[in-house]
């Protein structure tokens, strides 16, 4: 198996689908503007600066999700998708994706944000593969809590390494493997695959791919 891993978020999206989808909320009047806006931009900055508590934003990202029936939200999404999505989708991320398809390699978009804000996001790319953050479920609805280990910095090996396991694969059944990602919260799964790749990186990723010979590239 050769395997082709996408960061989402400001790697083949020119923004943050976990950062628009609360503005989105936010401009639909879903939540408050004033209580929201500021706390959404905080978690942000605390992300890029790489001490975001997960638990802390996963509490605050998840639980508007449980104030709404399932088919509010699926519509929401749908506006989203067009609105705020599409456009932050280039024809060079596409291209890239097309590549490894076009290669035979297994591909696989591994993200911290949900699974409910993120798995339209990988149908549009034609990805069947997601490892994203679990939001919970009861009869269809969620719970407004994670399950299972947020798919985040060290989070990401976990999880990744437990997808493997379900495919009946391991790290040694892999003969290559291809990580794209912008941020250095990804440090801890780019040090595990053969080509780890900066892509359009954050200043500290930056550094660390030119001290270690990484390429770097752009999809903007």
């Amino acid at each position: 198996m050769n395997l082709a891993l996408f960061d989402l978020d400001n790697t083949l999206l020119s923004g943050d689908s976990d950062f628009e989808w609360a503005q989105f909320l936010i401009a639909q009047g879903v939540l408050d503007r004033e209580a929201y806006a500021a706390r959404n931009l905080e978690f942000y900055e605390q992300y890029k600066a790489g001490t975001l508590d997960i638990h802390v934003f996963l509490d605050f990202q998840l639980k508007p999700l449980s104030r709404h029936p399932r088919a509010q939200l699926d519509a929401w999404h749908t506006q989203f998708m067009q609105t705020c999505i599409l456009p932050m989708i280039g024809e060079k991320a596409r291209a890239l994706v097309d590549r490894h398809r076009a290669q035979g390699d297994t591909l696989v978009i591994i993200t911290a944000t949900n699974r409910f804000v993120t798995a339209p996001i990988a149908r549009e790319f034609g990805i069947a593969h997601l490892i994203a953050t679990e939001a919970e479920q009861v009869d269809g609805e969620f719970t407004g809590n994670a399950t299972d280990v947020p798919c985040f910095r060290e989070g990401k090996v976990k999880r990744l390494e437990a997808w493997l396991a379900a495919q009946g694969a391991s790290w040694q059944t892999v003969a290559r493997s291809w990580f794209y990602s912008d941020s250095h919260n990804d440090l801890f799964l780019m040090e595990r695959v053969t080509d780890p790749v900066a892509v359009d990186p954050d200043p500290q990723l930056m550094q660390t791919a030119q001290a270690r010979g990484w390429p770097v590239m752009s999809l903007r």
